[in-house]
């Protein structure tokens, strides 16, 4: 269309248009500039650091592996976020006094040590194999396994640092 040239007027981008089609630059499109964030606290606290806590294990969580020898302990703890050469103290189930100690399956039961066990993290199998370091890891227990790969442990058991903290 033919507009005079006295109605034309000149759009934000440059474009000379008639007075009825113009149209103003939007807002959004040059942003106000934005300051920064306010200053923190003075006399912030730092975070706390959280003491370690008992993790209650899934029913008969404990798996004998005989190998070379050795009796070895796999520990079924889903996502457990452990690292090879943490030490690990294993309780059994609570009662009225304390706790009662794992019970003995497969010959083995010395999992209720009080100095606890130093893991590796992984399933380690009858052939030295280690898989899955998500969800298992094992160490190695002082008692000979009768026949090996037996599960046991019941229900109840935890694992946790030597020591508990209040």
């Amino acid at each position: 269309m033919a507009f005079p040239y006295s109605e034309m007027v000149t759009e934000w981008n440059g474009a000379k248009v008639h007075i009825s089609e113009y149209e103003p630059k939007q807002p959004q499109l040059e942003p106000k500039p934005t300051t920064s964030d306010a200053q923190g606290l003075q006399f912030a606290r730092p975070d706390r650091t959280e003491p370690p806590v008992l993790i209650l294990l899934q029913p008969n969580p404990f798996q004998t592996i005989k190998y070379a020898g050795n009796t070895y302990i796999n520990v079924y703890s889903q996502d457990h976020g452990r690292s090879t050469g943490d030490i690990v103290r294993f309780r059994g189930p609570t009662s009225p006094t304390g706790f009662l100690n794992v019970p003995t399956f497969d010959g083995v039961s010395d999992i209720s040590n009080a100095s606890g066990f130093t893991i590796t993290v992984g399933k380690i199998n009858s052939s030295g194999i280690v898989g899955d370091p998500l969800n298992y890891y094992y160490f190695q227990s002082s008692d000979t396994a009768t026949t090996g790969n037996i599960n046991g442990g019941g229900n109840g058991c935890t694992a946790g640092p030597v020591n508990l903290q209040a």
